[in-house]
């Protein structure tokens, strides 16, 4: 299996279930009469591309309450989300938002901050546990009424730094593992996420509706996830920032899982500095998530501290010499990020590892089903679903096939049953060749060329929807080193091409973050690619 194929099959998901499968999954749904036109909106949005600081100081300086700030927030996630455009990204709003604020206010007006998020509305990604009143479906109707006893690990972290966690973001079902003919953005329970750039192309998985979310102004922040390639691709092909951390960085317990060995929560945000603040936020040791320990000394608190105009000085930044792919415009924005790296003071090398890195995507893809099928049914089990094992999804969707499975079948849920335990040699074989091969070729490059980052196009414009026939994204990702390895990953806006974002990549060595956030700080503050989305109906 190719990298690219691989991509459309695992990086690529307190409304009530009838009322989201009816404005998910008919695109002629009638649109409320109270809703607002998209300009009409966007004239008058008064938090449009506020930031984590601009919010606090306004919260501080009480021109707004928290309360106020949900308010304004989920009114606008009703027009534009729910109705408008119909943007699809937040698959559930949480019910009790309005009260938290509400007390996040009490606390501040008595001179008490839970930390750099106190009152600050977030999104989260909808295989995560919130112990509250939301569900947790990783968009698959099998899972309706999965209601989560016990917050994730880093839901915890971020009610302890005082975020608000307004609504759960739509996905590509299964966190974008259920079939190979998928169409990333795509949930039975939460319908089609689009881009908002323009409205009939794809806003990538799995963490769509986190991406386009944050990129449509319908939260500060958002949290997403990613196995390969789902937290920086949506990032990139909407126009906002991601960070996908090392593998150990930010804990897993609590999230629907993939793979034990590549997933990952991480920040999604409008600039790096709030990418930073929210990484700082949920990157702690997790006694319930084992390789959580390995970052103990090695995590930071304030990863803020590495923003500096000037990090790219001096810094020696890897280029893969053979292009991607040929299209001139998607090429012409990378020698322009390069020139601009060059100005700022980055040694450029010519490297040659991405042949090496996709030459493994087969055995990344064996790995990624055994593990599937061990998380999974661990999850499963204990979960407050009715279903309790991957075969029972299956079962489901199968017996509902007309509502779960309408577009794209199940394929990849069917082979990872097949699999047999972590304990087989076949999976112990693809582990070798995957992530310690992914490994070993990272590491001699870095090693060899002394780079301190790798950087190249992180994925190429968004393709349109095709729910039929699936997702067709071209040549052009960047997303599998990092992924494979477990190392970390940043994308920042690099700019248009046919009117639709592209990312940016830098990537490093384990637990280089900082590094990493450090140079696409200085990138992102000369370069300033970030496009605010003008919901474009269609491409023509």
């Amino acid at each position: 299996m190719k990298r690219r194929s691989f991509l459309t099959t695992a990086t690529l998901a307190s409304a009530g279930l009838t009322t989201l499968l009816i404005t998910g999954c008919t695109s002629g749904t009638k649109k409320n009469e109270d809703s607002v036109s998209v300009e009409d909106f966007n004239a008058v949005f008064e938090l449009d591309e506020e930031t984590i600081s601009s919010v606090r100081e306004k919260l501080t300086s009480g021109k707004y309450t928290s309360e106020q700030l949900v308010q304004l927030y989920l009114k606008r996630i009703e027009a534009i989300d729910t109705n408008g455009p119909q943007l699809h990204s937040v698959i559930e709003v949480n019910p009790d938002a309005l009260a938290i604020a509400v007390a996040l206010d009490k606390e501040l007006k008595a001179g008490k901050s839970r930390g750099p998020l106190h009152g600050i509305p977030v999104l989260i990604k909808d295989n995560i546990d919130t112990a509250d009143k939301m569900l947790t479906t990783a968009g698959s109707l099998a899972m309706a009424g999965n209601s989560a006893s016990k917050d994730a690990f880093v839901v915890k972290k971020l009610r302890e730094a005082g975020a608000v966690i307004i609504g759960k973001t739509n996905l590509s079902e299964w966190a974008n593992f259920r079939s190979t003919q998928s169409c990333s953005g795509w949930s039975s329970r939460g319908g089609q996420t689009k881009n908002p750039y323009i409205l009939d192309h794809n806003p990538c998985g799995s963490s769509a509706g986190s991406g386009a979310a944050v990129s449509a102004n319908l939260c500060v922040v958002a949290v997403g996830t990613e196995t390969d390639g789902s937290i920086v691709c949506p990032a990139s092909v909407n126009g906002v920032v991601g960070i996908k951390p090392t593998v150990g960085l930010v804990s897993r317990s609590g999230i629907i899982p993939i793979s034990k060995t590549q997933d990952t929560a991480g920040p999604m945000a409008r600039t790096v500095t709030d990418a930073a603040i929210l990484l700082g936020v949920i990157a702690a040791v997790d006694q319930d998530d084992t390789v959580t320990l390995e970052s103990k000394g090695k995590a930071q608190k304030d990863y803020t501290t590495f923003l500096d105009k000037n990090a790219l000085k001096g810094k020696r930044i890897g280029i893969e010499k053979k292009p991607q792919g040929n299209n001139k415009y998607i090429n012409a924005l990378l020698d322009a990020a390069v020139n601009l790296l060059k100005k700022q003071g980055a040694i450029i090398i010519e490297i040659d590892y991405l042949e090496k890195i996709n030459a493994l995507g087969q055995a990344e893809f064996e790995v990624l089903q055994y593990e599937f099928k061990d998380g999974l049914n661990t999850y499963l089990a204990t979960a407050n679903a009715k279903v309790k094992s991957l075969k029972d999804v299956i079962d489901f969707n199968t017996a509902n096939e007309d509502k779960a499975m309408p577009y794209f079948k199940q394929e990849t849920l069917e082979s990872s049953n097949a699999k047999k335990g972590l304990e087989d040699k076949k999976y112990l074989e693809a582990l070798t060749v995957s992530f310690e091969g992914s490994k070993s070729v990272l590491n001699t490059v870095f090693k060899e060329n002394k780079l301190d980052a790798i950087c190249g196009i992180t994925m190429g414009p968004a393709c349109s929807i095709d729910m039929i026939y699936g997702d067709r994204w071209g040549g052009y990702s960047l997303t599998s080193p990092a992924a494979a390895s477990g190392y970390p990953h940043i994308t920042v806006p690099c700019g248009l091409a046919y009117d639709l974002p592209v990312g940016l990549s830098f990537f490093g060595m384990p637990y280089t973050e900082g590094k990493l956030i450090g140079l696409g700080y200085a990138y992102e503050q000369v370069s300033k690619k970030r496009i605010k989305p003008g919901l474009k109906p269609s491409f023509l």
